[in-house]
């Protein structure tokens, strides 16, 4: 099938800056090997254009959903008609579907992608103590999922200890049964280490965490994408730890988002 027809149906991935976004090339790539006449187009604005932009999008009848990262995530939440629970719990959305009202409905598949990635490597969750490290938009999506898993205990680190102090509290409060607290960037006497902040990205950047605390049989997951073997799965590989990158994290997370914005609808119904 050719691509890009007068009757392709759009997708938007909206960021800013928006140059270093991989669902573009990813979904396009999907939409290419199932034979689907869509487009997913890359948007950007200065944040202070945001309302603008949006009033633009939501004006686009060809427009069917869009993905959203830094710094959209919360002010499209106001945007959204109604909201899954994951997104309103977190206030933020990177997912948005056209609804036939031409309004939207908003989802955050950030804590979705990373329970169902850990799951699917066989690791469970449930009655496991967890070092999470980063409290922001992503982490904030990961500790509510990790909580509803089920896990015993949840402890939260952050640069800004305020920001951990808060995520605490709305995760204790969504999810009684798990014992979640603030507290340093340790892992020791943890079964599950995550490294939910950008930190790990550059080689000179410092470690998220204190690695000299890792033992073997710990699971350590590092979110960050580039690159694919950070400093921290690298120090967590050679203690005997088992590392997990992003990746199948991205992977689960674009799944969930493929079947919420019904992006192979055209395929069933051919």
């Amino acid at each position: 099938m050719t691509r890009g027809t007068g009757r392709a149906e759009v997708y938007a991935m909206l960021a800013h800056p928006v140059g270093h976004a991989k669902s573009p090339g990813m979904f396009n790539d999907l939409f290419e090997a199932r034979g689907l006449d869509s487009l997913m187009v890359p948007v950007t604005c200065a944040p202070e254009d945001f309302d603008t932009l949006w009033a633009g999008l939501t004006a686009m009848s060809n427009l069917r959903g869009v993905v959203v990262s830094i710094p959209f995530k919360i002010p499209v939440l106001a945007k959204a008609e109604r909201a899954h629970p994951r997104a309103a719990r977190v206030g933020a959305a990177n997912t948005l579907r056209r609804l036939p009202s031409g309004g939207w409905e908003a989802d955050n598949f950030d804590g979705l992608g990373f329970v169902e990635a850990l799951r699917r490597a066989g690791h469970a969750m449930a009655g496991r103590r967890v070092l999470q490290v980063g409290a922001g938009g992503a982490g904030a999506s990961i500790a509510h999922c990790l909580a509803e898993e089920g896990v015993a205990e949840l402890t939260l680190s952050d640069a800004d200890a305020s920001r951990a102090a808060a995520l605490a509290a709305a995760v204790a409060a969504a999810f009684p049964a798990c014992r979640v607290r603030t507290g340093p960037p340790d892992p020791a006497g943890m079964d599950i280490a995550v490294n939910a902040t950008p930190c790990g990205m550059r080689a000179d950047d410092p470690l998220p965490m204190q690695v000299a605390s890792l033992r073997p049989g710990m699971v350590v997951v590092d979110i960050i994408m580039e690159p694919a073997e950070t400093r921290l799965l690298a120090e967590a590989r050679a203690r005997g730890c088992h590392a997990q990158p992003g990746r199948p994290m991205m992977d689960c997370q674009m799944q969930a988002m493929v079947d919420f914005l019904d992006a192979e609808r055209r395929l069933r119904h051919a």
